[in-house]
Protein backbone atom coordinates (compact mmCIF):
# COMPACT_ATOMS: atom_id res chain seq x y z
CA UNK A 1 0.00 0.00 0.00
CA UNK A 2 2.89 2.16 0.59
CA UNK A 3 4.85 1.48 -1.91
CA UNK A 4 1.75 2.20 -4.33
CA UNK A 5 1.25 5.54 -2.99
CA UNK A 6 4.74 6.54 -3.44
CA UNK A 7 4.75 6.11 -7.19
CA UNK A 8 2.98 9.29 -7.06
CA UNK A 9 5.92 11.18 -5.66
CA UNK A 10 4.11 12.58 -2.78
CA UNK A 11 5.11 15.80 -0.79
CA UNK A 12 3.07 14.38 1.51
CA UNK A 13 1.73 11.10 2.86
CA UNK A 14 -1.40 10.92 4.69
CA UNK A 15 -1.80 6.91 6.28
CA UNK A 16 -4.20 5.62 8.63
CA UNK A 17 -3.09 2.75 10.33
CA UNK A 18 -0.43 1.31 8.58
CA UNK A 19 0.92 -1.04 10.77
CA UNK A 20 -2.92 -2.69 12.25
CA UNK A 21 -2.61 -6.53 11.92
CA UNK A 22 1.13 -6.77 11.26
CA UNK A 23 3.33 -8.61 12.98
CA UNK A 24 6.56 -7.24 15.09
CA UNK A 25 8.86 -7.81 12.44
CA UNK A 26 7.16 -5.76 9.71
CA UNK A 27 5.71 -2.99 11.92
CA UNK A 28 9.61 -2.39 12.46
CA UNK A 29 10.15 -2.25 8.71
CA UNK A 30 7.21 0.34 8.37
CA UNK A 31 8.34 2.31 10.92
CA UNK A 32 11.72 1.99 9.55
CA UNK A 33 10.30 3.16 5.37
CA UNK A 34 8.52 5.92 7.11
CA UNK A 35 11.16 7.25 9.08
CA UNK A 36 13.52 7.33 5.70
CA UNK A 37 10.58 8.98 3.99
CA UNK A 38 10.62 11.47 6.35
CA UNK A 39 14.15 12.14 5.99
CA UNK A 40 14.55 12.65 2.58
CA UNK A 41 12.46 15.35 2.86
CA UNK A 42 8.33 13.47 2.52
CA UNK A 43 5.74 14.74 5.50
CA UNK A 44 3.88 12.24 6.80
CA UNK A 45 0.74 12.42 8.50
CA UNK A 46 0.09 9.28 10.61
CA UNK A 47 -2.97 8.12 12.73
CA UNK A 48 -1.62 5.34 14.35
CA UNK A 49 -2.83 3.55 18.05
CA UNK A 50 1.25 2.34 18.16
CA UNK A 51 1.66 5.58 20.16
CA UNK A 52 4.98 5.11 21.28
CA UNK A 53 6.55 4.69 18.27
CA UNK A 54 4.59 7.20 16.39
CA UNK A 55 5.19 9.56 18.43
CA UNK A 56 9.04 8.97 18.81
CA UNK A 57 9.10 9.84 14.53
CA UNK A 58 6.86 12.86 14.88
CA UNK A 59 7.97 16.38 14.64
CA UNK A 60 4.30 17.54 15.90
CA UNK A 61 2.30 14.89 17.46
CA UNK A 62 -1.71 15.34 18.83
CA UNK A 63 -2.87 12.56 21.53
CA UNK A 64 -6.38 11.84 20.99
CA UNK A 65 -8.62 10.11 24.16
CA UNK A 66 -12.33 9.68 23.76
CA UNK A 67 -12.38 12.05 20.42
CA UNK A 68 -10.82 14.75 22.19
CA UNK A 69 -7.07 15.84 22.19
CA UNK A 70 -5.41 14.94 25.46
CA UNK A 71 -1.87 16.19 24.51
CA UNK A 72 -0.52 18.05 21.72
CA UNK A 73 2.94 19.03 21.14
CA UNK A 74 6.72 18.31 20.06
CA UNK A 75 7.04 14.12 20.01
CA UNK A 76 10.17 13.91 21.98
CA UNK A 77 8.81 16.09 24.65
CA UNK A 78 5.28 13.96 24.18
CA UNK A 79 7.67 10.87 25.12
CA UNK A 80 9.52 12.34 28.29
CA UNK A 81 5.80 13.85 29.09
CA UNK A 82 4.79 11.47 32.75
CA UNK A 83 1.07 11.76 31.47
CA UNK A 84 2.27 10.46 27.97
CA UNK A 85 3.40 7.22 29.79
CA UNK A 86 1.00 6.99 32.26
CA UNK A 87 -1.88 6.39 29.25
CA UNK A 88 -0.53 4.89 26.72
CA UNK A 89 2.57 2.86 28.80
CA UNK A 90 0.67 1.71 31.82
CA UNK A 91 0.22 3.52 35.62
CA UNK A 92 3.65 4.31 36.89
CA UNK A 93 5.27 3.86 34.01
CA UNK A 94 8.59 5.74 33.47
CA UNK A 95 8.62 7.05 29.31
CA UNK A 96 12.39 6.50 27.58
Amino acid sequence: MIARALLCRPRLLVLDEPSLGLDPHNVTIVFETLKSLQAAGTTVLLVEQNAAQSIEMADRAYVFRNGLIEMEGDGAKLLDDERFAEMYLGAGAVAR
